[in-house]
């Protein structure tokens, strides 16, 4: 009887609706604030108008809300009056327009595709001035606004919103350039864009696409290297278009032209995609759409809901780049809980595999494998997530019987991907593949793979391959075991009840979650989330009824309080008699667990999203720490410990933080934000002990990785305070250190090093710093690079930390090697340095050692040569081994003579090579005087050739070979060579001298070099070699024509 009202009613002006459909919330409210602005304003001047809306605004919150949504409504619905409204919500707003912020998102996400047009039209437009207008989180909106343009969509509104946003970008690109995660979103958006620009009419859009896309790439490289490997997937994609493939070229071999920092592809693809990149391509109805069919449709029945998705989304030609969009987030993004794999909930991979059997071309159907076995390349078992890699493996398995020639085409892939991918890293990729395998039967996915990797259904030529590059998966299995292989019922892709098999999956932490172990936003510091991955599966309000029969009628009356009322400040004062009543002497502890129970269901939204506000200002945070659960915090910091409620109220904030463990870092951040927990941060130590772990580091740790899984600008604020008042938890280990490391970005890294610097934050000190880099090592390349660079920070000697030297492999440690050579030459070499440099094991392909000793002999030869002969003295009278260091590389290096020769000897190598190749050093006469740049050549090899000038090494080196074998004489001769001219020129006269054999007929004469070393030749004749120089007599022009006469 009530729908004919309804039909009656005329149309709105914002969404688009039927007679049938009922009048929408938003638009209802967004039209009676728009009647209340026009009752305010009409009939009045300009500034009368604005004069009455803002004295209604300053009335209240209410007045506020409604004046600002009816000025927004009018921006909507009325473009010519667009601009002054705009003008008046800027002037009379209070909350820096976050009102109309939260409306925009409110509409992108949830109302966007049933928009009329005209709004639509000025819903971009007041974006762009709010971009215009630099106003705090308007890059949260343009991300949210770029993910309403479809992937595989070239309709004509579609084209018009991915135009018209990067118009948005490209005019405003100096404030894009602030904000580090829209560089990377826009980037990553835009590179996948240009795959369906590809058609002529839209060759000027796609022109655009690739000139931003550039750009951001050669300026902003660092911050787009936050997306991780499917950068390289997109950039792969469209390497064949002229401009890309010159970044392309850069990005495979001259990758420190796009950034000093990267060290080369390998970078990015061992690094995991975000998902909120990865759920970036995919649409706000897409996304609702593949979370209710993964968490709501049962398999079997999937059916009707696949064929929908398919008319809405998959049905036209250029849909086919959509497939792959689709797959890498239900691959990185949709990790559903123990329940529900455990149930008859449709299951990832049926999804999948139906996408898969869509795919009308074979260069959808390639890339669609690709994105299916992505993470499977590179995969670390340490650092990446079972449910990335699960999903390709239970397909095969699972097609097997109904579609074994799916199963066939992904073995195929799986096989031929590992050498064509990319051939220099072959050997990585096929580790990865390796580690995807073994670690799908460590998590007992399946439980062998002999039966799907030497199935007769496969073809013989694919068996052979697949026992070719996996032979330790294709034996057949052991005995039964306590562990069953799921069974492939014969079964229709779309339409089958598959009975699952129980305890198949082992893995604990699998949810609809939010990002994890991601880099965090820059610039604004505001971090875009997508919505719907949270909100889509609406959540049951918290029932409390099993815990509420087990408290008190008075307590149970506070609590059902808080449950009947929303409104924060009603809950704290209703929590502030909860803990008066937990005070009172008469408390009956046994209700402490329920009421825990109650309360952390209760408050359980409080735990979500970020805790720290956008802008932090001493009122940012005391709000920020006015919330219910706060209550007891506060309580706890006003008391005494000798108090006895003190305890109890402890003993009651453990068995809250047993229910919800985030307890514990919100708990950190209230002793660090609220002013009346000032120098109440060891309250924390007692909380830890009164906890079931009972141990405060355990504890601390714990609730650190918690705060860094959820909220990385948090775990950032609290570093310093945790590092200053608990420095024997966090300066033993490096635990704390890799967790903030991992996570960090660029701007959060120098603003540690700044807090370093000024003295508020200490991250090591003498006793530890060694074991701590040690463990660095196993770290991936960003995380090591940060260490290093919050290490040289400190000032701290680099001699309590240069014996990590020992452990260091060329192949293995390029990061440390790296930042320890930049070190070490800026420092004067002293004797510990020395030893530890030359204890490197000798490498063709390790110019670590001979880089090193060549600068500090062209700066310190003196000391360089004092150290070097120390060492030579003191190893030759040590009982020498036979071993060669070259074999023994694995163990921690002991220093041995024959290393030491060796590193010298590849030292006058490399001085001979430079003296050789460098032609001013042959004819050097007053046309290379008049180069500057050959002049500094030539006098910095003659400070480096004059380390073999050091008489102390010459008398070491005699005094070694006098007492070597001939074994070492005969491998050393040229080394020895020198020693021998030495004492040459001690025992005869300088005119009866021996001259170098291969004489050079050029004259040097009158050309002194402007140094105080002596000119060397192999072809100086006794009258040059007599020439004297002002430096001390010790350099023997001898020892320098022995390294000249070494040119064999």
């Amino acid at each position: 009887m009530e729908p004919a009202p309804a039909k009656a009613k005329p149309q709105g002006r914002l969404l688009v609706s039927t007679q049938l459909d009922a009048k929408d919330e938003l638009e209802e409210r967004l039209e009676r604030c728009v009647g209340i602005v026009q009752a305010l304003s009409n009939g009045l001047s300009e500034r009368e108008a604005n004069d009455a809306l803002t004295a209604n605004v300053c009335k209240g919150q209410q007045q506020h809300e409604e004046v600002c949504l009816g000025l927004f409504a009018l921006v909507l619905t009325e473009p010519t009056q667009a601009q002054r409204c705009y003008r008046d919500l800027t002037l009379v707003n209070r909350d820096g327009m976050n009102i109309v912020l939260v409306k925009i998102n409110q509409i992108l996400m949830e109302k966007f595709l049933k928009l009329q047009d005209i709004p639509r039209t000025q819903l971009v437009w007041l974006v762009r001035e709010l971009v215009k207008s630099g106003v705090i989180g308007a890059d949260g909106v343009i991300m949210t606004l770029m993910k309403q343009i479809a992937g595989g969509d070239i309709s004509t509104k579609n084209l018009w919103l991915a135009e018209n946003v990067l118009d948005i970008l490209l005019d405003q690109k100096e404030w894009v350039l602030k904000s580090g995660m829209l560089i990377a979103m826009s980037v990553y958006t835009y590179l996948r864009l240009i795959v369906d620009h590809g058609a002529p009419n839209l060759l000027p859009l796609r022109q655009k696409e690739v000139d931003f896309c550039i750009s951001m790439l050669r300026e902003k490289f660092m911050e787009c290297l936050i997306i991780g490997r499917d950068l390289v997937r997109l950039l792969q994609n469209v390497a064949r278009i002229p401009e890309m493939e010159l970044v392309w070229r850069d990005l495979l071999h001259n990758p420190q032209v796009l950034s000093p920092q990267f060290t080369g592809i390998l970078q990015l693809l061992t690094a995991r995609t975000s998902r909120k990149f990865l759920a970036c391509r995919l649409t706000p109805d897409m996304e609702t759409k593949l979370l209710f069919m993964t968490s709501r449709v049962r398999f079997g029945q999937q059916k009707r809901y696949q064929d929908w998705f398919q008319r809405q989304y998959l049905s036209t030609a250029e849909s086919q780049s959509l497939r792959c969009d689709l797959i890498r987030y239900i691959c990185g993004v949709v990790h559903p809980s123990n329940e529900v794999l455990s149930s008859d909930i449709l299951p990832r991979w049926a999804i999948i595999g139906w996408l898969l059997t869509t795919c009308t071309s074979n260069v959808a159907a390639s890339n669609a494998k690709l994105a299916l076995f992505y993470d499977w390349l590179f995969f670390n078992p340490e650092k990446d997530s079972i449910m990335n890699i699960e999903p390709a493996i239970l397909v095969m398995h699972h097609s097997m019987k109904p579609h074994p020639a799916i199963t066939a085409t992904l073995l195929d892939f799986m096989c031929r991907i590992i050498p064509h991918f990319f051939p220099p890293l072959e050997s990585q990729v096929r580790q990865g593949v390796f580690n995807s395998l073994t670690f799908i039967m460590e998590k007992r996915v399946l439980a062998h793979l002999a039966p799907l990797f030497d199935n007769p259904k496969l073809d013989r030529e694919l068996r052979s391959m697949l026992r070719e590059r996996f032979p330790e998966f294709c034996s057949p299995p052991s005995p039964p075991t306590e562990v069953k292989m799921e069974e492939a019922a014969s079964m229709d892709m779309d339409n089958h009840v598959l009975d699952k098999e129980e305890g198949c999956y082992d893995h604990t932490e699998a949810a609809f979650s939010d990002d994890e172990e991601e880099v965090n936003n820059k610039g604004k510091k505001r971090e875009f989330r997508f919505h719907p991955i949270k909100e889509a599966v609406v959540e049951e309000p918290a029932d409390i009824t099993p815990w509420l029969d087990q408290l008190d009628d008075t307590m149970k009356e506070k609590v059902q309080q808080i449950q009947k009322t929303s409104d924060t400040e009603t809950q704290c004062e209703v929590m502030q008699e909860i803990v008066d009543l937990i005070l009172e002497d008469d408390f009956d502890t046994e209700q402490m667990s329920a009421l825990a129970s109650c309360l952390a269901e209760l408050f359980k939204d409080h735990f979500r999203g970020e805790v720290l506000p956008e802008e932090i200002t001493e009122e940012s945070l005391e709000e920020s720490v006015c919330k219910p659960v706060c209550l007891i915090f506060r309580n706890l910091v006003t008391m005494q410990e000798d108090n006895s409620g003190f305890s109890v109220l402890l003993d009651m904030l453990a068995e809250l933080y047993q229910k919800q463990p985030k307890i514990g870092y919100h708990l950190l951040y209230y002793l660090k934000a609220s002013k009346a927990a000032n120098g109440k941060m060891m309250l924390y130590e007692s909380f830890a002990q009164a906890t079931a772990l009972g141990d405060l580091h355990t504890c601390l740790m714990m609730d650190m990785k918690a705060c860094q899984e959820d909220d990385v600008r948090l775990l950032c604020y609290l570093t310093p305070s945790i590092y200053s008042e608990f420095p024997d938890e966090t300066l033993r280990s490096g635990e704390l250190l890799n967790m903030i490391v991992a996570v960090i970005d660029s701007m959060q890294l120098q603003e540690l090093m700044c807090h370093v610097m000024m003295g508020s934050l200490v991250m090591f000190r003498k006793d530890s710093v060694l074991n701590i880099l040690i463990q660095s090592l196993e770290w991936e390349t960003f995380e090591q690079y940060s260490t290093w660079q919050l290490f040289l920070a400190h000032s701290i000697p680099l001699e309590t930390i240069i014996p990590i030297l020992q452990h260091l492999k060329y192949k293995e440690h390029p990061e440390a090697l790296s930042c320890l050579l930049l070190q070490l030459r800026r420092e004067k070499p002293s004797e510990e340095m020395v030893k530890m440099v030359l204890s490197r094991p000798c490498h063709p392909e390790d110019q670590f050692t001979t880089s090193i000793l060549r600068h500090w002999a062209s700066k310190y030869d003196d000391t360089l040569g004092e150290h070097i002969k120390a060492q030579l003295i003191k190893n030759n009278n040590q009982p020498r081994k036979r071993q060669s260091l070259r074999s023994s590389s694995s163990k921690l290096a002991q220093l041995t003579l024959e290393q030491i020769l060796e590193h010298l000897d590849n030292l006058r190598l490399s001085l001979s090579n430079m003296k050789n190749n460098c032609e001013q050093i042959h004819t050097f006469n007053s046309r290379s005087l008049a180069d500057p740049a050959r002049v500094n050549d030539t006098v910095f090899l003659f400070f480096s050739l004059a380390v073999f000038t050091q008489t102390p090494i010459l008398q070491a080196l005699q005094h070694v070979q006098a007492s070597c074998d001939e074994a070492h004489k005969m491998r050393f001769s040229d080394l020895f060579a020198l020693a021998e001219e030495y004492e040459d020129s001690q025992a005869k006269p300088l005119k009866s001298r021996r001259k170098a054999p291969a004489s050079s007929p050029r004259s040097r004469k009158g050309v002194a070099p402007p140094t105080n070393n002596e000119e060397e030749s192999a072809s100086s004749s006794a009258s040059e070699e007599e020439d004297s120089k002002p430096k001390a007599p010790k350099r023997k022009r001898k020892g320098s024509s022995a390294v000249g006469s070494d040119s064999d």
